[in-house]
């Protein structure tokens, strides 16, 4: 078994590395955030494994808040960018058509489910997932001639005012002045903490019993909105996964009151939760779909995919300078291709199951582990306090946990109410040595940070 070198922790000099990010610091707005714990000069990276300046490795579960679904430094990626690069095509095309955007755009029809690829539409937005949650809901807005919009507990869309207002954590918001109105709030069906004081099959039902009241009922003080946006597995929000039964309720209620039904599959699409895209588990099809991170191949780009009957836009009505990044469609539409011709989805299913499985052993030995859930390679730990009234959520706990891992070579994040939820985001290519020396690391953190 692999011994873990516990010097690590210990207090030494300041190294280079740690010396040139103090600087930055400096510099840098104190809107940052990974920085914070991530204090090093990362210099290189390939697969799953970064390396600092003082040579030291990190095995990255985090790959940068999913976004490299094929890790660092692909071998095809890199190649396909070295081409591009060598050859005389542009590097933007605002929305122009070039042939790095005709094969991105049948590279991603070919992985939207049979029914929504005959009527869908493409839309291409700006860098982030924020300007796609900001194009769809602008554009179901448009379309309905609606102005509500309803969103959940513990979503995240985004930190652009539109899309923050559709966020449910209140950190980013609470000192904004104004946010777009007509957001209105339901709870999500989080199993562990349910908001409804049941689970299973009656949470389910509660749930979908509390929107469709409000839909139904004259006197709700809530006109009809324009669309119902959601995650088919919260991401920032803790790494919650929605039931299937949920989603297909949902999707029901959505089609008989005529509401577009958006999912945003920003962090949780392509490949990372076992299959192309979350929502596929409840054999659903939304109305509109938000993509970012993983579609652009490490390279920023989003798009908002949506029916046809939804295309209200006047032409101008919605752009962005960025939309036409060819590089970025170029690297995407090599991703898409390998994540297919690899069988990677399902890759993600059988390894995240392995190393949910030891995550699960690992909550028998600890009480401090209140849970472990969701799906494929996108997985969450809730951090507790076991003797305390309702398993109270520990944040500093997990971040003590993060912190170790740091310093021990291993990378996560943490998210969720409290910030209480040890987040893992791995690469879809990561082998299970690495998921095997992941946990060490990870359960030598948590006996460590126990101690303190």
């Amino acid at each position: 078994m692999e011994q873990i070198d516990v010097g690590r922790v210990e207090l030494e000099p300041l190294t280079d590395s740690e010396k040139h990010s103090r600087q930055q610091n400096n510099i840098e707005s104190n809107a940052r955030t990974y920085s914070r714990t991530i204090n090093k000069l990362i210099v290189s990276g390939k697969g799953s494994v970064v390396t600092d300046a003082e040579g030291l490795e990190y095995l990255d579960l985090l790959s940068c808040a999913g976004t490299l679904a094929l890790g660092h430094r692909h071998g095809e990626i890199t190649q396909v960018l070295k081409d591009y690069l060598d050859s005389d095509h542009i590097m933007q095309g605002l929305d122009i058509l070039t042939p790095a955007k005709y094969d991105f755009t049948q590279q991603l029809l070919s992985v939207l489910p049979q029914a929504l690829r005959e009527q869908a539409k493409i839309q291409f937005c700006g860098p982030t997932g924020a300007d796609a949650a900001e194009a769809a809901i602008k554009l179901l807005k448009t379309a309905t001639g609606r102005r509500t919009v309803f969103a959940f507990h513990g979503g995240y869309h985004g930190m652009t005012a539109g899309a923050l207002a559709l966020t449910g954590n209140l950190t980013a918001k609470q000192h904004v002045a104004s946010l777009m109105p007509d957001v209105h709030y339901f709870p999500f069906p989080y199993e562990y903490r349910s908001p409804y004081g049941v689970r299973g099959e009656a949470l389910t039902s509660v749930s979908l019993c509390h929107i469709e009241s409000v839909l139904a009922d004259p006197e709700s003080g809530i006109t009809k909105p324009a669309a119902i946006i959601l995650e088919a597995l919260q991401g920032e929000g803790g790494c919650i996964p929605a039931p299937k039964e949920w989603l297909q309720g949902l999707r029901d209620i959505c089609t008989r009151y005529d509401i577009p039904l958006v999912l945003d599959e920003v962090q949780s699409g392509f490949g990372r939760t076992g299959q192309m895209f979350a929502f596929e588990e409840a054999g659903i099809i939304p109305d509109a779909i938000l993509m970012s991170k993983a579609i652009g191949g490490g390279l920023p780009m989003s798009v908002v995919v949506y029916k046809e009957k939804y295309d209200k836009w006047q032409p101008g009505s919605h752009a962005g300078t960025f939309r036409g990044n060819q590089m970025a469609m170029v690297s995407g539409c090599k991703t898409m291709e390998i994540i297919k011709r690899d069988n990677l989805c399902q890759a993600a299913a059988e390894k995240g199951k392995y190393l949910k499985d030891k995550l699960l052993r690992l909550q028998q030995k600890y009480p401090e582990i209140g849970d472990v859930r969701g799906r494929g390679l996108m997985l969450g730990i809730e951090m507790i306090k076991p003797d305390s009234d309702n398993a109270a959520a520990d944040g500093e706990l997990a971040k003590e946990i993060k912190k170790t891992c740091f310093l021990e070579g291993l990378i996560v994040e943490t998210g969720g109410r409290h910030g209480a939820v040890i987040r893992l985001l791995p690469v879809l290519t990561i082998d299970y040595d690495e998921i095997n020396k992941a946990v060490r690391i990870l359960e030598y953190s948590i006996k460590l940070a126990l101690k303190h």
